[in-house]
């Protein structure tokens, strides 16, 4: 497969859908100017998201064959191109859904995506996708279609890579400054597919009404209208070209869809292929664990990155720290490590005689520091084996232990464990994953339907858009805690929470600045890196009303991501 010019339209629109429709065409027109053969227009594009009742909803949808959709199509066959519009959609009598189409250069539909998640008000006038939209293979490529906030969760985009996607079409209607910075980056490293998303600008409601709402929701006006920022996204994360927040644009980009196929990282893990479907069941449970409020407000923690065994930081780490996180394999003698990463020639008893002497060198370091945890990755003793396991240890020794739960690149000894535990403290729920693990969204998901507040990681191997995207991205999805400490050249993260984040509440102590969710991020930097995370701030999950993001995720459509692949003859 040869190079595609992909191209993502932004422009406002207007609260008459003839008006909006003449946009749609100007803008097609140009970007086929431009040579555009893959074009990813906003979501609704028939008109601005805000009705008077559920007659005026239904009266400015629009509905196939109709007018509009038939231009639409007209300009799909005029131009030879592929076109994904989103717009409101009539269905059966009453029944609307926010839906994204895919034009052919024939002219003719090739699919219709319902959205799978609806935000805030948009529950009241639409209804929610009753089946999955599979990928559409065409001349270009295998395309994927979801509408703007099915891309702030992982679950949508991850089912459509599962079927092969290499390009995902993403519709977007959004005034947050984080979804275009976070979320619709993010989906296509944690796949391995291209990212093509679009935008609006301007105001996301009809003008006359901008004072009123503002004064309502303690948005300033300013921040109702569309963020821009849209763009097109590489399979690891790098941005080809992007929008600026304001002003009509024609984001090009020349891609080669094949290259999402090379599912490999640099450490050599196939994202996909590594998956262990069975551990995902707890995916498809509908009702979340409530997470607890009962749990103090903020706790210090820190990431630890000593340059050797004996040199923990012990003058270092700040009086109270709760928690402390090191990276992966620290302390392991370097000539055991050879021999592990070797997979052959090593000692068992050896292995285990180092790690259960690196524990007590770190008990005794949390008996010096009071009520000090720390959580380290070490080869530990597993079905007369050997796993990389995540130890939580005290000043009473191991607490808990969290086996690898994905595999390794070179570490051929170590055994997978067999599900993901979550270990109940004084001060929270408290999950762990080690090795390649967190780069599963589906694990960080389940710990956050758990109950969990907090998840550390000791952080091996790590790519640039990992600790850019993917990391603060989970924590932002699922509302828990991060703290992620790796070594010389893999630095991690601590990610806390914004305590008020949900839209149209009273927020006493923050003043809306553009982002919903964005976590608060601390770099791990040197040897020490401290910072507090706001525990209690992990039990609020609502974004907007009737839009609880692990409550209203679409699980009952999400079957594909905890069913093992049908092998064909």
């Amino acid at each position: 497969m040869s190079s595609i010019r992909v191209a993502a339209l932004q422009f406002a629109t207007a609260s008459t859908v003839d008006e909006n429709l003449d946009s749609c065409l100007r803008m097609i027109d140009q970007a086929a100017e431009a040579g555009a053969q893959l074009m990813v227009l906003p979501e609704f594009c028939n008109h601005l998201s805000w009705y008077r009742d559920a007659d005026h909803a239904w009266a400015v949808a629009v509905e196939e064959g109709g007018d509009f959709l038939s231009a639409i199509a007209g300009r799909a066959a005029r131009h030879r191109a592929h076109i994904v519009v989103n717009v409101s959609l009539r269905r059966a009598p009453g029944c609307i859904t926010v839906s994204s189409l895919l034009y052919g250069p024939e002219g003719s539909c090739l699919a219709i995506a319902d959205k799978q998640t609806l935000m805030g008000h948009e529950n009241t006038w639409f209804q929610r996708a009753r089946e999955r939209t599979p990928v559409v293979p065409t001349a270009l490529g295998r395309l994927g279609l979801f509408p703007c906030r099915d891309g702030v969760t992982f679950e949508t985009a991850r089912m459509l890579a599962l079927e092969g996607a290499q390009v995902f079409c993403d519709s977007l209607h959004s005034f947050a400054l984080d979804e275009a910075a976070l979320h619709v980056p993010a989906r296509a490293p944690e796949n391995r597919v291209f990212m093509v998303a679009a935008n609006k600008v301007g105001p996301l409601i009809p003008e006359q009404d901008l004072h009123g709402v503002a004064a309502q929701s303690g948005i300033p006006e300013r921040f109702l209208h569309g963020a821009g920022g849209s763009q097109v996204v590489a399979p690891d994360g790098v941005i080809l070209a992007r929008a600026p927040a304001e002003g009509e644009a024609i984001v090009l980009a020349d891609i080669d869809p094949a290259l999402a196929g090379d599912k490999y990282r640099a450490d050599g893990v196939d994202l996909l292929a590594s998956r262990r479907p069975r551990l995902y069941q707890p995916l498809g449970e509908g009702e979340p664990r409530p997470v607890a409020t009962d749990v103090p407000e903020s706790l210090s923690v820190a990431c630890l990155a000593p340059p050797a065994p004996g040199a923990a930081a012990r003058g270092h780490l700040a009086p109270g720290t709760r928690l402390a996180v090191i990276p992966e394999c620290w302390g392991i003698p370097a000539t055991i490590m050879e021999a592990l990463c070797g997979g052959e020639g090593f000692d068992i008893d050896a292995v285990v005689a180092a790690s259960t002497e690196l524990v007590e060198r770190l008990r005794q370091f949390c008996q010096e520091k009071g009520e000090l945890r720390i959580v380290a990755s070490l080869p530990w003793s597993l079905d007369d084996g050997l796993s990389l396991t995540a130890l939580l240890i005290s000043a009473r020794g191991v607490e808990a232990s969290q086996p690898q739960l994905h595999p390794v690149r070179g570490m051929p000894w170590s055994r997978q464990g067999t599900a993901l535990q979550v270990v109940d403290l004084e001060w929270g729920r408290l999950a762990m994953l080690v090795g390649n693990d967190s780069l599963y969204p589906e694990l960080v998901k389940m710990a956050a339907l758990d109950g969990a507040h907090l998840l550390a990681i000791p952080l091996g191997f790590t790519e640039p858009a990992d600790t850019r995207l993917g990391l603060p991205s989970r924590a932002a999805e699922n509302r828990l805690c991060i703290v992620a400490s790796g070594g010389a050249g893999h630095s991690g993260l601590i990610a806390s929470l914004e305590p008020e984040f949900t839209l149209m509440e009273n927020w006493p102590s923050r003043v809306f600045d553009g982002n919903i969710n964005t976590p608060l991020l601390t770099e791990q930097r040197g040897e020490v890196t401290q910072g507090m995370v706001n525990l209690r701030a992990a039990a609020n999950k609502l974004m907007s009303a009737r839009t609880d993001l692990l409550a209203d995720r679409p699980w009952r459509l999400c079957a594909p991501l905890w069913e093992e692949p049908v092998l064909e003859d």
